[in-house]
């Protein structure tokens, strides 16, 4: 595993096996394995306190596995050099409240050693043009929203990982988004995105993965989900617990 090259039929772009996680109590992931191939999107799906914030942190790089192991790329995900090729947005913008949006997409830039017409064209690409002086703390939550996807992809990553990125934005923004992750696919970047909502695992994904209770209940291809059939999984692998009817809103933030 000397290089990042990755093409779609080759080695996954992001490989997960036997993946535990603990924190300060019971285990949040438990022999958790899925692959996602070059040009693939996983939709992670379950419910609240399933383990999938969880799960994509581990997978980004941000927390490590108690056990298991993680590779992106042909590398383990501890390796420095892969950080770069590593778009993350979870439920934390990891923006930076005092600077301005401009600002902020920037300093990102800077890490990346990018020129700063990458931050410009990430501000355009989610339309944030009027709020690019503006202070992050002082933008509504929508809004922080899209800073932290322009954030995310603005070094055009190979693997992207995102958290419930459509709360809070409009249906102008969520359209946008979702032809962004269409580019991306075809470009051949791999993509996980973690959601409550059964109808978006459909729409955007090839493949889905079900966590209840911090193991994989399902792994399949999206298109056979059906809400009955995840609100099953759910009552099956977790008894007397009955999470949301999958496909319905859901207002509360995960606490995974």
């Amino acid at each position: 595993m000397e290089t990042l090259g990755n093409h779609a039929g080759a080695e996954p772009a992001i490989l997960a096996r036997g993946v535990w996680k603990s924190l300060t109590g019971p285990p949040v992931l438990r022999d958790v394995s899925l692959t996602v191939r070059s040009g693939e999107t996983l939709a992670l799906l379950g419910p609240n306190g399933a383990g999938k914030s969880t799960l994509l942190h581990v997978l980004a790089g941000v927390m490590r596995p108690s056990r298991g192991v993680v590779v992106i790329l042909g590398r383990s995900v501890e390796d420095p050099a892969v950080r770069r090729y590593i778009g993350f947005a979870g439920h934390r913008s990891a923006l930076y409240g005092h600077l301005t949006a401009i600002e902020n997409l920037r300093f990102f830039a800077d890490l990346y050693a990018l020129p700063y017409r990458h931050a410009e064209l990430s501000l355009e690409l989610f339309g944030l043009g009027e709020y690019r002086d503006t202070p992050v703390r002082l933008l509504s939550r929508g809004i922080v929203q899209r800073v932290s996807l322009a954030r995310a992809i603005l070094h055009d990553p190979r693997v992207l990982l995102l958290d419930e990125p459509f709360t809070g934005l409009d249906a102008s923004s969520a359209a946008r988004l979702r032809e962004l992750l269409s580019s991306l696919r075809l470009r051949g970047c791999a993509i996980v995105v973690a959601t409550h909502q059964w109808n978006e695992a459909r729409e955007l994904a090839d493949h889905a993965v079900v966590l209840v209770g911090g193991r994989v209940a399902a792994n399949e291809p999206a298109a056979g989900l059906t809400p009955d059939r995840l609100a099953a999984l759910y009552e099956e692998r977790r008894p007397g617990v009955r999470g949301p009817r999958p496909g319905a809103p859901v207002y509360a933030e995960s606490t995974e």
